[in-house]
């Protein structure tokens, strides 16, 4: 088969929200047609949760709703086993086992494609499994050598999908002269996909409320907040949040934080205890949401419309005792 002929499906899911640029860019500049499935809706979950195991957390179900969405129409499918992220944390282990999982799962899959990658890693290191799949399927070593140079540094100018598309591709725009500023705190596969998310953040932007997420946060904060911090976690992504929420708590502009987290995710839940422990020390106000299959729009617009409004009459109170 000829290079410009094989299609490659890339599940638009999970840790795609961080690296997308590096295998879009990998697979583009060896000669592949890169296929990405659509933002997720409600048939891709409805997929994911018929296929995968009833325990699994509402991430791994939509992802496997995304690989369903592709399967039929790729020649395989790219589907890494991400064994560590940036600063050389590791990361949630279904990460490591999601092939596996997959092919447990559904049927009637294509080639799988499932390096084992270390993205904290510099240099060649973390991404031998990458370079070694692309030697297997072109036979090229100086062209894979150099399409590889271009996908980092298309990451390492963090051009990733969240920074890309960002908030907007959401539907959400920052208001013009918002009165309160609340810190929206989670995993970029859960804020930034519109679904997973409970749509929050249209729910914001009606309120008139500006958003700061943990990708607003620059890379020596987060620094300043992981060497703070007296135990650090294992994971990449929780660590993330956390450090971003330490942050957002000592920022004088924002009034209050919001940490939306998926029902049946281990790490989260200890990240969520943390938030809540900081907060409640730091007197900043908080809430916990959590989004399953099941989160219904009404209910979530409710929580949130009630936590506006008690942000606005304490910045009342604040007003009249000056």
């Amino acid at each position: 088969m000829d290079l410009s002929d094989m299609v490659i499906g890339i599940p638009r899911y999970l840790a795609y929200f961080s690296f997308s640029s590096l295998w879009e860019t990998y697979f583009r500049d060896l000669g592949f047609e890169v296929r990405v499935s659509p933002p997720s809706n409600a048939d891709i979950l409805d997929a994911g949760v018929r296929e995968t195991v009833n325990d699994a957390c509402i991430p791994i179900k939509m992802f496997h709703g995304h690989v369903a969405s592709l399967k039929d129409s790729v020649d395989c499918l790219f589907i890494p086993r991400l064994a560590g992220a940036k600063m050389n944390y590791t990361v949630c282990p279904k990460f490591l086992g999601l092939p596996d999982m997959v092919r447990g799962s559904l049927t009637g899959l294509p080639r799988i494609i499932s390096p084992r990658l270390l993205m904290g890693r510099d240099g060649l290191k973390g991404l031998r499994g990458l370079y070694d799949v692309g030697v297997e399927l072109t036979g090229r070593r100086w062209r894979v050598m150099r399409a590889l140079s271009r996908a980092k540094g298309a990451l390492h100018r963090g051009v990733s999908l969240v920074q890309r598309e960002g908030l907007e591709a959401l539907g959400y725009r920052q208001p013009e002269d918002p009165d309160l500023t609340v810190a929206l705190v989670g995993y970029p596969y859960v804020l930034y996909d519109g679904l997973s998310s409970g749509g929050i953040l249209p729910q914001l932007q009606e309120l008139g409320i500006r958003v700061v997420t943990p990708e607003m946060v620059p890379t020596p904060a987060m620094r300043r907040e992981a060497k703070a911090y007296p135990e650090n976690l294992f994971w990449y992504y929780s660590n993330r949040s956390l450090w971003s929420g330490m942050h957002y708590m000592g920022a004088d502009r924002v009034d209050g934080m919001i940490h939306v987290t998926a029902f049946g995710c281990g790490p989260d839940a200890m990240v969520n205890k943390l938030l809540e422990l900081e907060s409640s020390a730091d007197s900043m106000p908080f809430m916990s949401v959590t989004v399953d299959e099941h989160t219904a729009d009404i209910g979530l617009r409710t929580r949130v419309e009630a936590f506006v409004d008690m942000l606005r009459w304490q910045a009342s109170k604040r007003s009249e005792s000056r």
